[in-house]
């Protein structure tokens, strides 16, 4: 069952309420009216793209980047009010982060999860999402509490990423297990991590996962900022959050961007992404380069979804049906007897499951 939270100081909670009351109201009032933003669109789905929108661009208006976070965290809604998933904190010894770890499960695969979030935020809903993850995938997930910007520009959160993967690697887990992922900045973060690990000597995962991944900080696609009216975040927040990730460092655009890097010989890659979303266009830009290095690739693209629309869970169908590729995704990767998985394609219309890619 859906629950919405309050949390923190008092007027960040009644402002955040008023603006989800305020935006609940004006999707009601322009359906009444029959213009909804999207009609292919849920009046859930719709209310949570502007209200988020809302949280986050003032959030980023605030002063201080503490403030920003705590504001943003003082309201948030979950699809599932109690994950039937074990959240525990990482040990002396092990790097900073939290297991989330399925009750019952049976899986012999770990899930190392970077979240999103811009590199600057790591929300109580941000948390909830990867432990809903680790119920719906059903394998443990460990995720990495990665230093922030921008009081951490780069390389702070790659050196960590590297530090998690080794530490999951020194516990004995063969790569062929090891499962690594991440949404919107944690999908560029997963990416970067896959591009270092040739370099560094490491073996590969089994597979990358990237759902809505970050590929470039600069400039790139027309879905940027021609997505706006659609998407929870604004092209104008990526330009700031590659700011903040380069810091005072003379590093580039395309030093710190997935789309410059070289995936020969990487593991296997599968992306998702929604075809409102702002980073749509650099995504589709992304698989086409790796399809140009001949790295194994596939793209499935929710053509009416918008960014991280995967957090609606089993209460609105493409977000069920972009669970279900990745279950698939990770079965193919990690099993002989896996469904078919189609490297080197993407489809841009709703898929139902990987080994039906015809499925209507």
């Amino acid at each position: 069952m859906a629950k919405t939270i309050l949390q923190g100081r008092l007027s960040y909670r009644l402002r955040s309420f008023a603006w989800l009351m305020a935006t609940t109201f004006g999707v009601l009032a322009r359906r009444a009216a029959g213009r909804p933003l999207v009609p292919q669109w849920s009046i859930p789905f719709e209310i949570g793209t502007l209200f988020f929108r809302r949280q986050f661009n003032h959030a980023l208006a605030l002063p201080d980047i503490a403030e920003s976070r705590a504001y943003f965290d003082s309201l948030y809604t979950v699809v599932e009010a109690h994950p039937q998933v074990e959240v525990r904190a990482s040990r002396s010894g092990e790097p900073r982060g939290d297991w989330f770890i399925p009750r019952g499960h049976t899986s012999p695969l770990t899930l190392l999860y970077f979240h999103g979030g811009g590199y600057a935020f790591y929300g109580t809903v941000s948390r909830h999402f990867i432990a809903m993850l680790a119920g719906w995938l059903q394998m443990p997930i460990f995720a990495p509490d990665y230093r922030l910007t921008p009081e951490h520009p780069h390389p702070a959160q790659i050196d960590d990423g590297l530090a998690a993967y080794q530490f999951l690697l020194g516990t004995g887990l063969a790569p062929s297990r090891l499962i690594v992922g991440g949404d919107s900045a944690g999908g560029h973060l997963a990416l970067m991590l896959l591009a270092r690990l040739i370099p560094f000597g490491l073996p590969q995962p089994a597979l990358t996962i990237g759902l809505s991944p970050w590929t470039d900080i600069g400039r790139r696609g027309a879905s940027q900022f021609g997505n706006d009216r659609y998407d929870m975040v604004q092209g104008w927040q990526t330009l700031r959050y590659g700011q903040w990730l380069k810091g005072g460092t003379a590093c580039s655009d395309a030093e710190l961007s997935p789309i410059h890097q070289d995936f020969r010989g990487a593991a296997p890659i599968y992306l998702q992404a929604g075809g409102k979303e702002i980073l749509v266009d650099m995504i589709r830009d992304f698989a086409r380069t790796l399809q140009s290095q001949g790295a194994p690739v596939r793209l499935d693209v929710w053509e009416h979804m918008t960014h991280e629309f995967h957090a609606y869970g089993d209460t609105l169908p493409q977000s069920a049906q972009a669970i279900a590729c990745l279950r698939a995704a990770i079965a193919w990767a990690t099993a002989a007897d896996g469904p078919a998985f189609p490297a080197n394609t993407w489809t841009e219309v709703d898929c139902l499951a990987l080994g039906d890619p015809h499925a209507a």
